[in-house]
């Protein structure tokens, strides 16, 4: 397991938490998988949070709800 780093605060120990750079945003169907998790899932959200895997899973969300989409357009476009 990764070991954390701790900064001194007067009497606080506060661990240096660096969040990753995001290189693509997120859409609809990220957002509403991070609302979600925030409401009803707020463990697994934190989790996610600390370990620095929120955004690549919501980002994946995104994507393949995306891509899903598309193609359920493309399947009634044909059948139309």
């Amino acid at each position: 397991m990764n070991e954390l780093a701790y900064s001194k605060k007067g009497d606080y120990l506060i661990p240096d938490l660096i969040i990753p750079e995001k290189d693509q945003t997120i859409s609809k169907y990220g957002r509403m998988r991070k609302n979600y998790l925030e409401k009803y899932r707020p463990i697994v959200y934190n989790s996610l949070l600390i370990q620095g895997k929120l955004y690549p899973h919501l980002l994946e969300i995104d994507q393949t709800a995306n891509r899903r989409l598309e193609q359920l357009m493309k399947d009634l476009l044909v059948k139309q």
